[in-house]
């Protein structure tokens, strides 16, 4: 097995402070590639499948796992040849938790190592003006309205000091910025709202239940379309997004589909795995099985 590891240096806490420390016990087990700059992990990735690893893994948080997705994404039949591991050191690591992925090191790459893998759906998008169009991967999440406007809005050196209640910040001010208007097509249905999520998984924001009919293997993306996105409308959405009955709301249009669109009035932002991507428009596929993750 040749494993190359992207490494975020940049990530903060003690998770990351221990991967650091730890270093130095991988040996000869693998090579260790830290990112400089964002999108490194990105180029990192690629020339690695180029060298003919058959296991990448990223060490960071969910931006770095897809920027490292999108790297393997850029060889041909890199998806193919390679399978993606993870040792989840970020903020929120909403990936990780999907997939029950350990942040204690020794348990993480003990996962690695044993190389246990199994197949899930890799979801695809197009997205911006026809002039500048852009192709990506995401692994566990898309949304486009008002939490992208919230990663939009987060404050890089505040989350360096205090972590998740960045997020937290910029939820607060996204509230107070005009509401996007957002228009869904699947097949021959259209929806609109102020908010609409995306998922592959289950989980979003950390281990909140937004998609609780989600399979990550049945070649569906799972859509949750909020007509409103305001005070009023989380706190009446909150007991049943605990509850993992988001999708019986008032309010929210929940639905299954293997290919959609999204458009907006003005510029709407478009976040993929929690990283800001562009804006709309948008559409989105599904490459049913395609990636190779290494599980417990």
């Amino acid at each position: 097995m040749r494993i190359c590891v992207i490494f975020n240096p940049a990530a903060r806490g003690e998770r990351a402070r221990r991967f650091r420390r730890q270093i130095d016990r991988l040996g000869s087990d693998c090579i260790l590639e830290p990112t400089w700059a964002p999108g490194a992990g990105r180029l990192l990735a690629a020339q690695a499948v180029r060298d003919s690893f058959d296991t990448i893994v990223a060490a960071g948080g969910d931006g770095t796992m897809n920027e490292v997705l999108n790297g393997i994404g850029d060889v041909q039949d890199g998806f193919a040849r390679v399978r993606l591991g993870v040792l989840p050191l970020g903020t929120v690591n909403v990936f990780a938790k999907e997939y029950v992925l350990p942040t204690r090191f020794l348990d993480a790459w003990d996962i690695i190592k044993s190389g246990k893998e199994r197949l899930i759906d890799l979801p695809e998008v197009e997205f911006g003006p026809a002039e500048k169009r852009q192709y990506r991967f995401f692994a566990q999440m898309a949304g486009a309205g008002f939490d992208a406007r919230a990663v939009e809005l987060v404050d890089w050196e505040l989350k360096r000091k205090i972590g998740y209640f960045a997020y937290v910040a910029a939820v607060c001010r996204a509230f107070r910025s005009q509401p996007s208007q957002i228009t869904l097509t699947h097949g021959k249905e259209t929806v609109t709202g102020e908010l609409v999520l995306i998922g592959n998984g289950r989980f979003y924001a950390g281990r909140f239940v937004a998609f609780p009919l989600a399979k990550a293997d049945d070649g569906l993306l799972d859509v949750c379309v909020f007509s409103r996105a305001d005070w009023l409308t989380s706190i009446r959405c909150l007991p049943r997004l605990l509850l993992r009955k988001i999708h019986r709301q008032p309010g929210i249009q929940y639905s299954q589909s293997d290919a959609l669109s999204l458009g907006g009035t003005g510029p709407v932002p478009l976040q993929l795995d929690g990283e800001l991507a562009g804006q709309l428009p948008a559409t989105f596929s599904i490459r049913k099985q395609a990636l190779r993750l290494i599980v417990p």
